[in-house]
């Protein structure tokens, strides 16, 4: 997408459910950035930025609905976007997934984690 535009609250298109591997991970720019993961059958979302410094969670490591921030080693929750530990102490903000008809869809939403 070109620039940001607001997508508070509405439904953007991803990808499709076979073009993402188990593992697979897009980042979507709406009026930030956002992370797109999939874990085995499950999708989720996130703002791609870590808690604790300046680091893109699109590059950390994904295992059994978490995500290893690739700077500190902080893991985060996916479904709840708590860290599990020191060095982040704030959650990041995730978003609804939708899939249907064989695409994936983030909902974009503005509340605070």
């Amino acid at each position: 997408m070109n620039g940001a535009q607001d997508t508070t609250n509405t439904e953007v298109f991803v990808a499709r459910v076979e073009d993402l591997d188990d593992g697979d991970v897009i980042v979507v720019q709406l009026d930030t950035r956002i992370a797109v993961f999939r874990d085995g059958d499950e999708f989720f979302a996130v703002d791609d930025r870590c808690t604790h410094q300046e680091a893109y969670l699109s590059d950390g490591f994904v295992e059994d609905g978490t995500v290893e921030c690739p700077l500190h080693a902080s893991c985060f929750d996916l479904r709840t976007g708590r860290p599990s530990g020191p060095p982040a102490l704030q959650p990041v903000r995730t978003h609804p997934v939708i899939v249907r008809d064989g695409s994936v869809f983030v909902r974009t939403t503005a509340e605070a984690p």
